[in-house]
């Protein structure tokens, strides 16, 4: 299964995300062949303001493992996570 996690930063914390990034990046790339896709999400400004990751999960329980071990959330930046089951219908350019 498929979910999606929309993980949203608390206000004015670009030091934290900065401080903890080589870390999250270190963990994601230990966990690609369950991450469909991801990257951060940004303000109109092109600020970071949150994340969003694509995953392969069994089931929600693992999903939320999966989002509770990130090195972001264990450093306490996100203000808010979604985690939601999700079906791709559209991919590259095509119906999936």
């Amino acid at each position: 299964m498929k979910f999606a996690l929309v993980l949203t930063d608390k206000p004015d914390s670009s030091e934290l995300r900065n401080a903890t990034r080589s870390a999250h990046i270190e963990w994601v790339d230990q966990r690609l062949s369950q991450v469909v896709t991801g990257g951060p999400l940004l303000d109109r400004e092109g600020n970071v303001i949150g994340s969003l990751l694509v995953i392969e999960a069994a089931d929600l329980k693992e999903a939320e493992d999966f989002a509770a071990a990130d090195p972001y959330q264990k450093a306490g930046l996100f203000a808010s996570t979604v985690i939601s089951e999700y079906k791709a219908l559209i991919k590259d350019g095509r119906r999936a």
